[in-house]
């Protein structure tokens, strides 16, 4: 197969591009785990707003310890560290936020009609594009950090992606669109992060109602897997104002969901 080119992140554009936006960007070459460098810079006092992004993962982890991988320079994997003043039982909504902030970003800017399956694996017409990962950082000062991973698949080709996933590269081909760049795209998540979280912090409520229009899981009969290795199947009817996916009058607060066809 032959494969359009690759082109490496520019480390010296994209903090000076995001800096307004408070956000200190770091590239590196390759690292085990975004998520796990993030978490140990939490833990040594590291403040809100940094950001390391990886052009290759070797260790990385998506939810439930799923493995992430992805070819080199082939997508954007990397993690946000945040500390948002919000009440413990309202920090749930936060993977939600992220979700709803990299699917507006994916319609606005690259025309991709992303949806999200609770709680915020990102698809396209039922194939995943991007996954996330947050991980709370315990702190004896009673300040909450949460480190936020995302791995998005940009120039992947389909013979490198496993079974039900897609690129945005696969979906701009198919609906006839111009590629856009990693760089271009990194920044404009980043930013739709930022104006997104900014908001939810401002107006928390006000979350639930922009999550719900665009999950693809509400209305649909779905079984949910939960932790002890038991499920459950019905309808999802709702998403509750705790971030929790209601099946059948049910709230679950985890669980890996599987869309039933």
């Amino acid at each position: 197969m032959t494969r359009h080119r690759r082109f490496p992140l520019d480390g010296g554009l994209l903090p000076a591009a995001l800096a307004g936006d408070g956000l200190d960007v770091r590239v590196v070459q390759e690292t085990g785990s975004t998520n796990a460098d993030l978490v140990a810079a939490a833990k040594a006092g590291a403040g809100e707003g940094q950001v390391l992004v990886a052009e290759l993962q070797w260790a990385g982890r998506g939810r439930l310890d799923r493995s992430w991988a992805s070819p080199l320079g082939a997508g954007l994997t990397f993690s946000v560290l945040l500390r948002p003043a919000v009440p413990a039982g309202v920090l749930g909504w936060l993977p939600l936020v992220t979700g709803l902030s990299l699917v507006s970003t994916l319609r606005e800017f690259a025309g991709i009609p992303a949806t999200l399956k609770w709680p915020n694996d990102v698809l396209v017409d039922g194939a995943k594009l991007a996954g996330i990962l947050a991980e709370a950082v315990p702190s004896q000062s009673g300040t909450a950090a949460v480190v936020i991973g995302v791995g998005l698949n940009v120039d992947t080709d389909i013979d490198e992606l496993p079974p039900g996933a897609t690129s945005v590269v696969l979906c701009q081909q198919r609906a006839s669109r111009p590629a856009v760049g990693r760089g271009e795209l990194l920044i404009e998540l980043l930013r739709g992060l930022v104006r997104v979280h900014r908001r939810w912090l401002a107006e928390p409520a006000t979350a639930g109602d922009a999550y719900r229009s665009v999950c693809d899981t509400l209305g649909q009969q779905v079984r949910v897997e939960l932790p002890d290795g038991s499920a459950v199947t019905g309808t999802a009817t709702d998403v509750d104002d705790h971030g929790r996916l209601v099946v059948d009058g049910r709230a679950f607060a985890a669980g890996d969901v599987v869309h039933l066809r």
